[in-house]
């Protein structure tokens, strides 16, 4: 017989073969630290802090399966005054069932700043986009190939399907925040491009955002500047009947950020980071509730960011007092 992990393995891709392949009904890959990708959470994130930033996200998903999910992106972003907003780039490349489908896309985004009072500010972003996807058929294992003894044997009498698929795609957003609170909402893939690599029609559905949270301090030091805080968030996304509900916390002391998330259904987020004026780094781990739990060894996550030196802005400029993760 089928080892366990070696079953869930070949369920999973079967699955996963099913609503990406057949159906065009897959998810678009998520990161646990939320705020550590802010270009891909929210268009309207781009130029929101002081100065301009570089930043890399690694993300293993299930490492135990050999149908795991890896995803990296790489960004910048900064405020430019001469376009009384801020401008952002990412690249972002997500590998599923070790090459079997592989997802990059190439994106550009704008944001405009708005001062609606003393206290608060709104600014919003839209982004544009290119994405690849790739099929490689024959990395799909199927349950015709499977002897009750001896495992996968047998060649599929499936027809060969698959190759590559190119396409734009768009997506707004806009923050709202002040000092302490902010919130925000995202609609990715405004119009539902083709992403069908069979059949004619696959359209990649809408995916909405919509976060909040607030930066609470609770010991200052003798220049009166924040030594020590914490930061309750709540983030809702739904992407056609995929929903997902997170509440955190974040507790940070010095340069040492620890946080928590709960992922309703799936599963508890534990992290800790270190943050300086120049740079971030932050790690995550998603311990799986679900029943996959003894199974996929959970999810990995790293971070890192450098910030750039800042030039001086003759306009008014507000940056969001945001998690770091």
């Amino acid at each position: 017989m089928l080892s366990t992990p070696k079953f869930l393995a070949a369920s999973l891709m079967l699955i996963c073969a099913f609503f990406i392949v057949d159906k065009g009904q897959a998810q678009d890959p998520i990161f646990s630290q939320f705020y550590a990708n802010p270009l891909y959470l929210n268009p309207a994130m781009a130029g929101t802090q002081k100065c301009p930033r570089g930043i890399l996200n690694y993300r293993n998903q299930w490492p135990a399966l050999s149908g795991n999910f890896v995803t990296t992106s790489a960004s910048y972003d900064q405020y430019v005054e001469a376009v009384s907003g801020g401008l952002g780039f990412y690249v972002m490349n997500d590998n599923a069932g070790r090459g079997t489908l592989n997802s990059f896309s190439i994106n550009a985004i704008y944001s405009y700043q708005l001062t609606i009072s003393d206290k608060v500010s709104m600014q919003a972003g839209f982004q544009a986009a290119y994405f690849q996807r790739s099929l490689d058929w024959s990395r799909l294992t199927f349950g015709d190939q499977i002897d009750p003894r001896r495992g996968f044997i047998y060649q599929t009498q499936d027809t060969p399907r698959g190759g590559n698929v190119d396409n734009v795609d768009f997506s707004a957003g806009a923050v709202i925040f002040s000092e302490t609170f902010y919130g925000g909402l995202a609609v990715h893939h405004l119009f539902e491009p083709n992403e069908s690599l069979i059949v004619a029609e696959a359209p990649l559905e809408r995916r909405y955002t919509v976060h909040a949270g607030a930066n609470i301090p609770i010991k200052k030091d003798i220049r009166g500047e924040t030594d020590a805080s914490i930061s309750p968030n709540i983030l809702y996304q739904r992407q056609f009947d995929f929903e997902q509900i997170n509440i955190g916390l974040y507790a940070q002391k010095g340069p040492l950020i620890l946080g928590t998330w709960y992922r309703f259904g799936d599963a508890m987020i534990i992290l800790v980071g270190v943050e300086t004026d120049r740079f971030k780094v932050g790690y995550s781990y998603d311990l799986t509730t679900s029943r996959l739990t003894t199974q996929t060894m959970g999810s990995h996550e790293i971070s890192f960011a450098l910030n750039f030196n800042c030039a001086p802005t003759k306009k008014k400029f507000r940056a969001i007092k945001c998690p770091a993760f």
